[in-house]
């Protein structure tokens, strides 16, 4: 079985501080950045805000719902933070970037998957190929707009 890497990215006119905030507290913020139509539950069973948060979150993708249970870690606090699924089947990571200009994030969000074996497995992978980013792009435009609309929590750096 081998992994393979899907990704989208977006530049959020938002300080990453105020981003990278938005994204780690799965209590109050987290829920309001990912779509209804793909993540209809996200349920905090341990923390809440960045590392040592466990997770459950129901996906539901052309009418298939997945539910994964997530341990959070912040391999560098404030600019990275992991979700790796407990079966192993795979790992999202958030990466928050200073922008261009000042006041701006530049933010990715990729997920590495592990491949089924066989055809099974190769049409699983052209699917999530197409389909994940188009979730991460929405979840991207709602990060964008949530933390824009100050409804995201002010940090020391904004």
């Amino acid at each position: 079985m081998g992994r393979y890497r899907v990704s989208s990215s977006a530049t959020i006119g938002a300080s990453p501080a105020r981003v990278y905030a938005a994204i780690a507290d799965y209590r109050q913020h987290h829920p309001h950045i990912v779509p209804p139509q793909y993540f209809p539950r996200l349920e905090v069973l341990e923390g809440g805000v960045g590392a040592g948060t466990r997770t459950r979150v129901e996906m539901r993708v052309l009418g298939t719902t997945r539910v994964f249970e997530q341990a959070v870690t912040e391999p560098e606090p404030g600019r990275v933070l992991m979700e790796s699924n407990l079966d192993g089947s795979g790992v999202s990571t958030f990466t928050v970037d200073r922008g261009e200009s000042d006041g701006s994030a530049d933010v990715t969000i990729a997920t590495e998957i592990t491949a089924r074996p066989g055809l099974s497995g190769r049409l699983e992978r052209l699917f999530t190929s197409l389909m994940l980013p188009r979730i991460y792009r929405r979840e991207l435009e709602l990060l964008a707009r949530y933390v824009t609309k100050g409804q995201a929590p002010a940090t020391g750096s904004d």
